[in-house]
């Protein structure tokens, strides 16, 4: 079916899997940089384009490298603040009514300079909260009957971390546990994280839903993390790991099993035996039928960032060839998200463009793929209100698509 981009842009969307500290605007990243007196590799948009932030990426490692730069411009907590306050209106100008923007706390941290979470969650709920009350008392919602604005923060545990980063917090945190493996310390900053959301989002009323886990998969296996997940579980937190993006189907399965993931970031890899390496998994192919299975009964959604996973696995020359061709096949459930609007060029309507001109998704498909970012989101509110927030959202759709001549 043909959508029109108009079609596309003034659709209710969602956007359940947006790195904050990969989404800045770059001209606005260059002023904050230039504020604070820090140097990045060039000084203008199209210098940054051509050094940092590409089109196309060698791998995830040159991918991530972006991210050096906007987390230290971040840790100024004005610019904090201003990027989050930006990432909502630069959603809202794109008809996205809900999000839910994620990144690691711990890697803005700056104890010699007081830097500390709790300032840093609530500068970025206070950027956020300043652009959804302005929205949402503007006339476009109070007459015109668009959709409210939303979201939900969501916190992220590093898989793996050097002792010798950029990061303040890591690097005194291995030099004062220099003792302990690598993998201890980073499980024991997982813990630290996962104690001070729940009693951030409960003394102070922080809108904090979830809390990830992002960095390299291979050989930082989620069960190093069980106990963080355990302590989020027991308060009634929901709860997301990247898993599948760079590595097999076995992350995915220790992801829902080991941390009890109610989303999956990503998980491109999950039709792709050859990316297995587990040597007790002898049926490649039956395991990741079973899998795929469990997952889409469940209805565990899949967050989907099409072209971030282009840029991170070079190998595949085409769209068409990404495994979201098979979670269709399989029924699973799926949201379009971004990952990073900066780091791949990309928006939300971007995304949809992306995925309905590459793959046979008719309307009510299309339909149940928007649902999904609705009906699954970890909105901040009881379940009878994100109810009610999704079937108006749903209504919205089916208002806009007899609009656009779709159905």
């Amino acid at each position: 079916m043909n959508y029109s981009d108009e079609f596309l842009k003034e659709m209710p969307k969602t956007d359940l899997h947006i790195h904050l500290d990969g989404s800045i605007r770059l001209e606005s990243m260059i002023e904050m940089a230039k504020n604070s007196k820090l140097e990045l590799p060039a000084s203008t948009a199209e210098g940054l384009k051509d050094q940092v932030y590409k089109e196309k990426y060698a791998n995830l490692g040159e991918y991530l490298r972006g991210f050096q730069y906007t987390c230290e411009v971040l840790r100024d907590m004005e610019n904090l603040e201003r990027a989050a306050y930006e990432l909502a209106w630069d959603n809202i100008n794109e008809g996205v009514s809900y999000i839910e923007p994620r990144f690691a706390p711990q890697l803005l941290m700056d104890p010699e300079k007081g830097i500390e979470m709790e300032e840093i969650l609530t500068r970025v709920n206070n950027g956020l909260k300043r652009a959804q009350s302005e929205y949402n008392n503007s006339k476009a919602v109070k007459e015109d009957g668009l959709p409210p604005f939303h979201y939900g923060i969501i916190c992220c545990a590093m898989r793996a971390f050097g002792p010798k980063g950029f990061s303040p917090y890591y690097t005194n945190l291995f030099s004062s546990l220099k003792y302990l493996k690598s993998s201890e310390v980073i499980s024991l900053a997982a813990l630290e994280l996962s104690k001070a959301v729940v009693e951030l989002r409960d003394t102070k009323g922080l809108p904090i839903v979830s809390i990830d886990l992002a960095g390299q998969e291979e050989g930082f296996p989620a069960n190093n993390f069980k106990a963080a997940y355990e302590h989020v579980h027991k308060n009634f937190m929901h709860k997301t790991v990247h898993a599948g993006e760079a590595y097999g189907a076995e992350s995915i399965f220790q992801a829902i099993t080991e941390c009890q993931a109610d989303r999956i970031g990503h998980g491109y890899s999950l039709f792709m035996p050859e990316r297995i390496l587990d040597p007790s998994i002898k049926d490649k192919n039956t395991y990741i039928k079973n899998l795929a299975s469990y997952i889409a009964d469940r209805r565990t959604v899949i967050e989907v960032c099409l072209t971030s996973n282009m840029q991170t696995n070079p190998e595949i020359k085409s769209l068409k060839e990404h495994k979201f061709k098979d979670m269709l096949d399989n029924r699973m459930a799926v949201s379009i998200c971004t990952d990073n609007r900066l780091v791949s060029n990309t928006t939300v309507t971007n995304e949809y463009r992306l995925a309905v001109d590459n793959f046979d998704i008719p309307l009510k498909r299309l339909k149940d793929i928007v649902a999904y970012g609705f009906k699954k989101s970890f909105f901040p509110g009881s379940y009878v209100e994100k109810r009610q927030y999704a079937k108006n959202a749903m209504l919205y759709f089916d208002k806009v698509a007899k609009k656009h001549g779709v159905i």
